[in-house]
């Protein structure tokens, strides 16, 4: 039996990944650069952004620095007049947290995760959060989650990730901790042939963690696309 539960955030607990992409694409946009999706998606499963394009495409740090800050209020007016739910999530939490402990460990700007959860039932069932400010290398690197485990003092057995990205599970990978992904439909045409489990709701959870999943489980989601290769 699992007893600690680490969640990403975006895109687990919310649905926000289409609205930072959005954002994205209309700070680019405004200064006429498209962001090509497609290799969007594939830098973000290597844990980078739109950035990498808009330099390929001219940009010097300068217009990157303020085209970021552009994105950010973007962002933040999707978060405030959007509809990021994703329904059941508070009750799942409350079934979990009869048998786990949980923690959030996002890549998250700490303005942007508060103004989520402003009006959100999330972060009572939560012991902590960890958000961009409060480590170092991100996602996929090891570091936020086994900073997570240190945390809890827990061990990498006792521990499951929930992620719905390839960067996010590369850095569970990394941290040699079991990882389940959820299903997301931004998101997958990521490689996850390295998950321990694929779930289609995070409803699923409970019979991961106490280790009543099926063998079957695994591949529970008809949602594996071909591997994408890299980008050239």
């Amino acid at each position: 039996m699992k007893k600690y539960i680490l969640f990403d955030h975006d895109g687990v607990l919310v649905d926000t990944e289409h609205w930072y992409y959005k954002a994205s694409e209309r700070a680019l946009a405004d200064i006429g650069l498209t962001l090509d999706k497609d290799r969007y998606l594939r830098d973000m499963g290597r844990g980078w952004g739109a950035w990498e394009q808009a330099r390929a495409a001219g940009a010097d740090e300068q217009t990157v620095i303020a085209r970021r800050a552009v994105r950010d209020a973007y962002y933040q007016e999707y978060l405030r007049t959007e509809d990021i739910e994703i329904d059941g999530v508070a009750d799942v939490l409350a079934e979990l947290s009869k048998y786990v402990r949980m923690a959030i460990v996002t890549t998250a700007k700490r303005a942007d995760f508060d103004i989520i959860h402003e009006r959100r039932r999330i972060r009572p069932f939560m012991d902590f959060v960890l958000v961009r400010e409060d480590y170092d290398r991100a996602k996929p690197h090891p570091e936020p989650y086994l900073t997570a485990l240190r945390r809890f003092g827990a061990t990498r057995q006792e521990a499951l990730v929930v992620e719905d990205s390839a960067r996010g599970l590369n850095a569970a990978v990394a941290a040699g901790i079991d990882c389940a992904v959820v299903h997301n439909a931004f998101t997958q045409g990521h490689d996850f042939s390295s998950a321990s489990h694929r779930i289609a709701t995070l409803a699923e959870l409970k019979a991961i963690i106490l280790g009543t999943a099926e063998v079957s489980e695994k591949t529970s989601v008809d949602v594996h696309p071909p591997r994408i290769p890299p980008a050239v």
